[in-house]
């Protein structure tokens, strides 16, 4: 995330706050509440704990969040030195009601930040820590510059931004209405109860989302900034999709910028813009090994045109965390095709002379070199990519092959089922399908509910649906048309898995009679059809009719396929399996 000076807390921060004491009572104590209210203006999720053994286990299970942590003096001695040197903890503060005797032994604990006597003053320094951990919330990936003539690398970057990119064209695509926005709101209210200030801005979107832009709004002192970039950071589908018409209008607000600031530039306009930023060592390490390689941002990307504003984050990243500081130089060619960025001076909150560039922006990893001689201190030199960058295009092309769909929904469908999120993908159809009164959208959000099902091996409920979709297609759809074909053969297979062999048998039949009038003798679906009906026969005991398929398969596969190929070897194995039951 590019550089951010606002001291405010936000939804979807990527850390929490541990707070451990014996006298926590949020039940029963006015004083524990009014201290959790106080510190979750500055960090939404706060944690407590009266047991030093569950506030490790708990710091243990952190995976991908880090923690700030606040202690008591008496279990801070206890808890300090088992947690001190974990990477999940970045500050800890003491908080006691005996200043001089904690501060003894806390000053033998680099991050022990302070010791303190009252909650005001840890909330203080709450907010610039977390205003400083905040710019270090950019997810990490890389793909290392290719061999010519390799296709090796197309599985190497980060599936999370391949994701992200072809999430991000869905999403441009869905026609999003009023009832999206307050779903989100419905959303943000139930995650941020007992967050006075944030819930303010919660209202404020809905009074006034239209009034400004959203330029305005992401750059505004709200949660909306880093409850985003932390959403694509982690690839939050769930909670993007629940954003999906924010992404779009920040997204068509930056492309209509660019096209009034940049249209018609040449090379000669190329300019430097800058992003401070932290990394752990290993994160670094990866970084330069990938010098000439491919560096996705997931998130929209907020950048400076003053060097040191960067340099600042990136000094800052090193004296306050045991992060590498970097300082990202990047190069940008306004007469290439590439991901859109704007000067959001004008229309930003701030503003500040920044350069905001659009989700999946994708740079070129030039030179690495050390700053001031300072082992932790870093510039890296980037240069953002074209959109014909033959390695960009090869990462993204299958998944959007594999994500088709007739609107922007059902992509999104599909999308989630690559995913393999198809609880959510179910949850989807489901209320399209309550949407909609479009007959032939209904065969196919019925047809895809049952594959769900089939997939979740709810046969029952599988074939419900496969009907639900059949009966609308037949009425729809010529009588041997390649759907029908399917649908027959899907419900025959539920069937099959049931074991209900007869009724398995009618719908492979079904389909075996619409191939051989549409596909040529030797199309492998006729094969597969063939060994179906094979199947079924073999598990009904009548094995001359399963032989008879068989022997339909294997001539098929020998005019078809390579005398080597895995598949005759098979059907050959399963004839002789069947001629010794004979």
């Amino acid at each position: 995330m590019g550089p951010r000076q606002q001291p405010h807390a936000r939804l979807g921060q990527n850390f929490r706050l541990v707070w451990l004491d014996g006298s926590i009572d949020e039940t029963n104590n006015d004083d524990s509440r009014r201290c959790i209210t106080q510190l979750r203006q500055v960090v939404n999720n706060v944690n407590t704990f009266i047991n030093v053994d569950e506030c490790i286990e708990f710091i243990n299970g952190l995976k991908e969040e880090k923690a700030f942590m606040i202690s008591s003096g008496a279990l801070g001695q206890t808890i300090v030195p088992v947690v001190h040197d974990k990477p999940q903890v970045i500050t800890i503060y003491i908080f006691c009601g005996n200043k001089t005797h904690h501060e003894k032994w806390a000053k033998g604990w680099s991050k022990i930040e302070g010791v303190y006597t009252g909650i005001a003053p840890i909330c203080e320094a709450l907010k610039k820590a977390t205003q400083d951990c905040e710019p270090n919330s950019v997810s990490v990936s890389f793909v290392k510059k290719a061999e010519t003539g390799s296709h090796e690398n197309l599985d190497q970057l980060d599936t999370s931004f391949t994701y992200t990119q072809i999430l991000k064209e869905i999403l441009l695509t869905i026609d999003f209405q009023p009832k999206h926005m307050s779903d989100f709101l419905t959303y943000c209210r139930e995650k941020l109860a007992g967050n006075t200030a944030e819930l303010e801005n919660v209202e404020k979107i809905k009074k006034e989302y239209n009034r400004h832009q959203p330029i305005w709004w992401y750059t505004y002192k709200s949660f909306l900034y880093s409850m985003l970039n932390t959403a694509l950071c982690k690839m939050e589908v769930d909670l993007i999709i629940k954003m999906g018409f924010f992404v779009r209008d920040l997204h068509n607000h930056i492309a209509e910028l660019h096209a009034e600031q940049y249209d018609g530039h040449h090379h000669s306009d190329v300019f430097t813009v800058y992003l401070g930023q932290g990394f752990s060592q290993t994160e670094f390490e990866q970084l330069k090994q990938k010098q000439g390689g491919l560096f996705p941002f997931n998130n929209f990307l907020l950048t400076s045109q003053n060097p040191d504003v960067s340099l600042d984050f990136a000094r800052r990243a090193i004296n306050t965390s045991n992060l590498v500081g970097v300082l990202f130089v990047m190069n940008i060619d306004p007469s290439i095709s590439a991901t859109p960025f704007a000067n959001v001076a004008k229309v930003s909150y701030t503003e500040k002379e920044e350069i905001l560039f659009s989700m999946c922006s994708v740079f070129r990893i030039g030179q690495v070199k050390q700053i001031d001689k300072n082992d932790r201190l870093w510039q890296v030199d980037l240069t953002l990519t074209s959109d014909n960058d033959p390695q960009l295009y090869a990462l993204t092309k299958r998944m959007r092959e594999e994500t088709k769909g007739s609107t922007g929904w059902h992509r999104l469908g599909q999308f989630m089922i690559k995913l393999g999120q198809v609880n959510k993908a179910e949850e989807l159809y489901q209320t399209l399908l309550n949407q909609t009164n479009n007959e032939s959208e209904k065969g196919y959000l019925f047809y895809q509910l049952g594959w769900i099902k089939n997939s979740q091996k709810k046969y029952a409920e599988a074939i419900g649906f496969y009907e639900k979709s059949l009966g609308i297609w037949q009425k729809t759809l010529p009588p041997n048309h390649p759907d029908l074909a399917t649908s027959y053969s899907n419900i025959g297979s539920a069937y099959d898995n049931m074991r209900e062999y007869p009724k398995a048998l009618s719908y492979y039949e079904k389909t075996l009679g619409i191939y051989q009038k549409t596909l040529p003798a030797n199309h492998p679906d006729l094969a597969t059809s063939y060994n179906n009906i094979g199947e079924v026969y073999y598990h009904m005991g009548e094995y001359s009719k399963a032989l008879s398929n068989y022997e339909r398969v294997s001539d098929i596969w020998q005019r078809s396929l390579a005398s080597d190929h895995p598949n005759i070897k098979n059907v050959r194995d399963r004839i002789e399996i069947v001629k010794k039951k004979l």
